[in-house]
């Protein structure tokens, strides 16, 4: 049966102190007390620098039996490197403790920049790197560069999954190649709503759904409203059930998604400038649940 795991995008910002958090509760007990309101939350800290295996192994601890952590993969890779030459980065992140989630552990987000164009033969050679399980991930790990002892682990404690998901910026991946491309590697895109900054694309390229909510009008500010998340509910419970929605967004609209009779969805709210993604994330939640 589809899982919909709904949540947010990190989860220490001052602002929602008070708002989202009690006032009483102490800093390092915020990821205990959100996890125990939402289903999944996407680690971003990873993106601006490697984390270290004790607290990936903190997180796994501090939240409850089923939740699952997304990770977002380091800008090193995606901004910098631009997906060339990868293989050292990836070894240095995989690495990092990731796998010390265990049964934590969701997909992996691969965040282009807005300046990245599609290149099919880049895209190729950076797929193929990509590890699709824990085992092929540690064994990537073991090729690292040079890092501290204190600042490695990827010890597995059985053979997972690995899910990975791509989000682009950039208006020459709408593109059919793209999309084909993705399938073959069994590759999710995600569905980014960007408030029209960005291409929102809503193409089915694996056997999961992945959403990242950065704002209904206003990018990273404006919240949404009943309207907007029952609009979001419907194209879930299509997505969920092995289809697509009737009016959905395509790149590569000739094309047929991979038949599945259902597909989990990940959504993230990263609306979090005016404290609307907790309470966004537990209303669709609660919408989803009906």
């Amino acid at each position: 049966m589809a899982k919909a795991r709904i949540g947010i995008s990190g989860w220490r910002y001052a602002p929602w102190r008070g708002v989202f958090y009690p006032d009483d509760l102490a800093q390092k007990h915020e990821l205990a007390y959100a996890s125990r309101q939402l289903a999944s939350i996407e680690i971003n800290g990873s993106f601006y620098s490697l984390q270290r295996p004790s607290s990936y192994a903190r997180w796994r601890d501090d939240t409850p039996r089923g939740f699952v952590f997304a990770v977002k993969a380091p800008r090193y890779i995606t901004h910098i490197r631009r997906l060339r030459n990868a293989e050292e980065g990836l070894a240095n992140f995989f690495a990092s403790g990731v796998l010390c989630l265990r049964d934590k552990l969701g997909p992996i987000l691969w965040q282009l920049p807005p300046s990245l164009r599609y290149r099919e033969d880049v895209l190729e050679d950076f797929l193929r790197q990509l590890p699709a399980d824990t085992e092929q991930a540690a064994a990537l790990a073991r090729r690292h560069g040079d890092l501290p002892k204190d600042r490695m682990a990827w010890d597995t404690d059985r053979r997972r999954r690995l899910r990975h998901a791509m989000e682009v910026r950039h208006e020459s991946f709408r593109d059919p190649a793209f999309i084909a491309q993705l399938r073959r590697h069994g590759v999710a895109l995600v569905v980014a709503d960007t408030a029209g900054r960005w291409p929102l694309l809503e193409d089915v390229t694996a056997g999961f759904m992945y959403l990242r909510l950065h704002g209904d009008e206003e990018l990273y500010a404006s919240g949404y409203g009943p309207a907007a998340l029952r609009a979001w509910a419907r194209r879930l419970q299509a997505w969920m059930k092995g289809s697509q929605p009737r009016d959905a967004r395509l790149a590569a609209p000739e094309t047929s998604p991979p038949a599945r009779k259902s597909r989990d969805v990940y959504v993230y709210f990263d609306n979090d400038q005016k404290v609307h993604a907790p309470f966004d994330a537990m209303a669709l939640a609660e919408r989803m649940n009906r």
